[in-house]
């Protein structure tokens, strides 16, 4: 499937250490737009670590990340999102006390937008009609079960227009039936051209 604004991000020779292991040595990546690439391995194998640095959590010891032949240096998951990279983590960020909505637009400030409850509200509906991914948005997230949770992750991700969307082990806290439903939204991240990358364990 081609694409006018094809993009590849990549990384280059990564290594992080911690005190006593190394988590990655020397890993290279790369992922195009509208594909789906999955990184699988073993528990403590280093996956989300990896993933961690690309999303800027982490900084690598060695090696590089380049988005576009360009290389970039992130030293946040703002920097990270900024260049169009997004993460939904295993263990869910957001506020059981806030609404779906304010956990979607929370930190927006950072990036210079000031949004009505309305408008947000508004555009989180357009995302969630169009990759499947039904939510409230004016429920509180101690309401919602695992599945709707992740979704307001995703959501959240999409919000931010990232083009790269790592998911670290999305399938985890399913039901057999949301773990269908994730995959459709996959297919229709493939689809509009966003990039997913797919962490899992191995068998």
């Amino acid at each position: 499937m081609g694409f006018a604004n094809e993009r590849i991000v990549r990384m280059r020779g990564i290594v992080k250490r911690f005190p006593g292991v190394t988590a990655n040595d020397h890993i290279d990546l790369e992922i195009r737009t509208g594909e789906v690439l999955g990184l699988l391995g073993e528990n403590g194998a280093g996956k989300t670590t990896l993933m961690n640095i690309l999303y800027g959590l982490y900084r690598p010891d060695e090696g590089d990340i380049y988005v576009d032949g360009e290389k970039v240096e992130f030293k946040s998951p703002r920097d990270a999102i900024e260049h169009g990279i997004g993460m939904v983590h295993q263990h869910f960020m957001l506020i059981d006390d806030f609404t779906v909505v304010e956990n979607v637009i929370l930190g927006l400030r950072e990036f210079g937008l000031i949004l009505h409850l309305g408008e947000a509200v508004k555009r989180i509906e357009e995302i969630s009609s169009e990759f499947e991914l039904k939510v409230d948005p004016w429920m509180k997230v101690w309401q919602l079960s695992a599945g709707e949770r992740q979704r307001v992750e995703i959501i959240k991700a999409l919000f931010r227009k990232v083009r790269t969307l790592i998911l670290d082990e999305p399938t985890s806290v399913l039901t057999p039936q949301e773990s269908r439903s994730l995959f459709r939204t996959l297919r229709k991240f493939v689809e509009r051209g966003i990039a997913v990358i797919f962490i899992t364990q191995a068998p």
